[in-house]
């Protein structure tokens, strides 16, 4: 069985769920505005210039987690989702992802959103197989903390290598689409790299290799 790879934010969303989770808890007042949002967007601008130190980042968005009653976290995703991922599911992402389930391919989002923000996302999509970074959980909470490898540049690289091997998957005849200069290290990996709608550098990186390029749009 093939793989089919997708990024999730700015991919097969129109947008990016992590920024918006950050953006939503600022606009229901349950961060401080000023300060996360100010902050917040300066770690997505260092992500779009490929320079996001992943662990300060982490720690920033997951802080939160830590000093949260689950109960409470699950409620206010489920309004999230509604107000603000409803909205940007894209109908082409979805018929792509129909097409590839039709060709009897393994579906597999890989992401670097953090597993709270993106598992109720995959589900939506109907995809069961999904590889985030991770938030540490100790007695059925979150610590605030992060665990595992990022699931970031060539930390996804490593997570799927690990995945592959406790699956029995291999990347022959495999894709995987992106919209991320920062997603290079997979795109070089796999038999079929295909730039969504992709950055700049991305799109330049894909005319100088001769990837394909596409929207979902």
């Amino acid at each position: 069985m093939r793989l089919a790879l997708f990024d999730l934010d700015n991919t097969l969303l129109g947008g990016d769920s992590d920024h918006a989770w950050g953006d939503w808890l600022c606009e229901r007042g349950i961060l401080d505005g000023a300060t996360y949002k100010a902050r917040n967007d300066a770690f997505y601008q260092d992500y779009l210039a490929g320079r996001l130190n992943i662990t300060d980042y982490l720690n920033f968005t997951l802080a939160i987690f830590g000093r949260t009653e689950m109960a409470q976290l699950d409620a206010w995703h489920r309004e999230f989702m509604a107000e603000c991922i409803e909205p940007i599911i894209l109908p082409k992402a979805l018929a792509l992802l129909d097409k590839h389930r039709a060709a009897g391919d393994k579906l597999v989002i890989i992401t670097a959103t953090n597993r709270f923000v993106t598992a109720p996302i995959a589900a939506r999509l109907g995809v069961d197989t999904l590889l985030a970074t991770e938030c540490e959980m100790v007695d059925g909470r979150y610590t605030g903390r992060t665990t595992d490898v990022p699931c970031f540049k060539e930390g996804k690289v490593t997570r799927l290598n690990r995945w592959m091997q406790e699956n029995g998957y291999t990347l022959d005849g495999a894709s995987f689409y992106s919209d991320s200069m920062n997603d290079l290290p997979l795109l070089e990996q796999v038999a079929h790299p295909v730039a969504v709608d992709p950055d700049p550098n991305l799109l330049a990186e894909a005319q100088k290799r001769g990837w394909p390029v596409m929207s979902l749009r």
